[in-house]
């Protein structure tokens, strides 16, 4: 068994609208109250609470505080659960440190098992049903349909959603989606989103640039919003006692309606591009895995290659203009979805029983590296067409690399015995008459440790020297 999501809009009437909004506010102040309740313990007492002594304190908490009664128990246990959740990635360094939450910072709350509500759908619209709620009318379509398990009520730029998380019978799965033996080397960039090989073709994907066609219509918006009143607007003027200390933030300062109003557009707008963005992620990554069960592609750190310039980094010098274009990079890296799509893959590849390779790229440096000859030259990003100095073979570059990757692949993890330097350059593959002295597990295994401790023009397999000297 296995646990898909799936996403519904909710339309919910006055009264549902209000209620829902109501349990929102309660769960985002338990969830500070939790917070600060860690908080002050281990300040005052020096004492780590942890998330069980606050479960158990969940009945004297609702007797001193009775609107909490009409929540489902599982549901606020979900809350303090997100709560040590959060501390947990704190104190192994892989998030800030948890602090309170304004309601619009708080986007809804979990039921993490079948109970407090029940949905009456097959996967095709319907209508959810919420203990203390009421009825809520959803449209959507879910590609399959089994049990529901845990249900996520959110709220996203003022609409309602209910993710629902099923559990799928493997053998559904595994027959959802039509696929093929191929195999496929995809490399991912900005200005072609995906460049694919599969040894005998090869072709491009431009990348859409969703966000970049919006920008201009995005930023007209901020300067309009920029004029209105924001909330918690900073009104240095009138409460800045010394003038040369850093000037003081108003709380608790609602915004004006004409902010609200453009808000609205930005968010709509904000949406849309996100909307764009996951229907061609979806779309491209179907027709991958549609003709191939294995996926190639490289290992890319999406959060590093899109961090910000450091200061006293390279990327600083020049009185910013490095950092401005480091700026402008990220926001293309970004734009293409780049860890949207390997994760796309991963999914869809998963189901189908597939497999995802991603090949070690400070070892094997696709994009510097002649899929031919295997001679290696360092390239600047402006040089977009791979031209060998070598052997004169000449593609273009995004290609080239996945063609790179893909000889990686047939190499290392094939068993056909041969590396760059032996392959024929009639073909960007080898002979598959060697995959039939693929080796034992035996020998393989041997094979795995040499090609750890070996460089990638010296790797060798089972095919190439044990097999074939018996």
């Amino acid at each position: 068994m296995a646990l898909r999501r799936a996403t519904f809009r909710l339309y919910p009437n006055k009264q549902v609208s209000e209620m829902l909004h109501y349990h929102r506010k309660l769960h985002k102040d338990l969830y500070n109250a939790v917070v600060s309740n860690r908080i002050t313990s281990y300040k005052k007492f020096g004492k780590t609470v942890s998330y069980f002594e606050q479960q158990n304190c969940l009945p004297d908490f609702k007797e001193v505080w009775i609107e909490y009664k009409v929540i489902n128990s599982q549901a606020l246990q979900a809350t303090l659960k997100r709560v040590d959740f959060a501390f947990g990635r704190f104190f192994k360094g892989l998030g800030k440190y948890p602090i309170f939450k304004s309601i619009r910072h708080y986007s809804g709350w979990t039921y993490p098992s079948f109970t407090g509500w029940k949905v009456h759908s097959t996967g095709d619209n319907g209508y959810l049903e919420l203990s203390k709620i009421g009825q809520i009318k959803m449209r959507g379509k879910a590609r399959l349909w089994d049990h529901p398990k845990a249900l996520d009520i959110v709220n996203r730029n003022g609409q309602w959603y209910a993710s629902i998380v099923l559990e799928i019978d493997d053998t559904l799965l595994k027959n959802s989606r039509k696929t093929d033996n191929g195999v496929m080397a995809i490399d991912l960039g900005c200005n072609d989103a995906i460049a694919w090989t599969n040894g005998e073709e090869n072709g491009l994907v431009a990348a859409p640039r969703f966000f970049r066609k919006a920008e201009q219509k995005n930023q007209e918006l901020g300067k309009s919003k920029r004029r209105k009143r924001s909330p918690n607007f900073n009104s240095s003027a009138s409460l800045t006692v010394d003038p040369e200390r850093s000037p003081r933030v108003k709380k608790k300062v609602k915004a004006s309606r004409r902010w609200k109003k453009v808000q609205k557009l930005v968010s709509k707008l904000s949406r849309k591009v996100a909307n764009q963005r996951q229907n061609f992620v979806h779309q491209e990554t179907t027709r991958i895995i549609s003709g191939n069960s294995t996926v190639v592609t490289e290992k890319l750190e999406v959060k590093k290659m899109s961090a910000k310039a450091k200061k006293g980094d390279a990327l600083s010098l020049s009185k910013g203009k490095r950092k401005k274009q480091k700026a402008g990079l990220n926001k293309s890296i970004l734009d293409v979805g780049m860890g949207m799509i390997r994760d796309a893959l991963k999914a869809k590849l998963s189901d189908i029983g597939g497999l995802f390779v991603e090949v070690p790229t400070k070892k094997v440096k696709p994009s510097q590296t002649c899929p031919k000859c295997g001679n290696q030259e360092k390239k600047s990003l402006a040089a977009r067409t791979h031209v060998c100095h070598n052997c004169g073979y000449t593609q273009q570059r995004d290609i080239a690399a996945a063609e790179v990757m893909l000889l990686w692949y047939s190499n290392n993890l094939q068993g056909l015995g041969t590396s760059l330097s032996d392959v024929d350059d009639s073909s960007s593959t080898s002979n598959t008459s060697k995959r039939k002295n693929a080796g034992s597990m035996k020998q393989l295994g041997r094979a795995k440790r040499q090609k750890s401790q070996a460089p990638l023009g010296d790797v060798e397999t089972p095919g190439s020297n044990e097999v074939s000297q018996g």
